[in-house]
């Protein structure tokens, strides 16, 4: 494991939920961890690039920010990570994986709304030059992803 320090274990800790949305987030994270905004940036890039977190953000109810859909796509593996590339270019493309299945990629589109999720499905249809699979969401769950980190079990293995 990355060797992370008092200040890393408390961010990790205290923003596993809770993420202050204001304008100026990581200073609202800084004075509650008695910390400089440039120290929190400074670290959450570094806990980024050493792959101790995926990703730093907000989780919230997507149907009340706009439109999203999972979509598929069938592609021969040869052309799979041009094709994700490709995807991954398109506006409102949150995430992509692959899949062990005869449709085996996967991705989230956002939008504002319908009307402009839809156009952008068109156009990377049309770009692909193929069509995707949609798959509405039909029922939505919220799994939440945080846990109590047992940072002495962790060192001592």
């Amino acid at each position: 494991m990355a060797a992370l320090d008092e200040l890393d274990r408390r961010l990790i800790d205290a923003y596993q939920r809770d993420l202050p949305l204001c304008e100026r987030p990581f200073a609202a994270m800084a004075e509650r961890l008695d910390a400089s905004e440039a120290q929190v940036v400074e670290r959450l890039q570094s806990l980024l690039q050493r792959a101790v977190l995926s990703r730093v953000g907000p989780v919230f109810d997507h149907v009340r920010a706009g439109a999203s859909l999972l979509a598929a796509l069938a592609v021969p593996e040869a052309e799979r990570d041009a094709v994700a590339a490709a995807i991954n270019r398109s506006p409102g493309v949150n995430h992509n994986y692959a899949r062990e299945h005869d449709y085996n990629l996967w991705f989230v589109m956002t939008a504002a709304d319908e009307v402009q999720l839809e156009a952008r499905l068109e156009a990377l249809e049309e770009e692909l030059g193929q069509p995707l699979l949609r798959l509405p969401m039909v029922e939505g769950y919220h799994i939440d992803l945080g846990f109590p980190i047992p940072w002495d079990e962790l060192e001592a293995s």
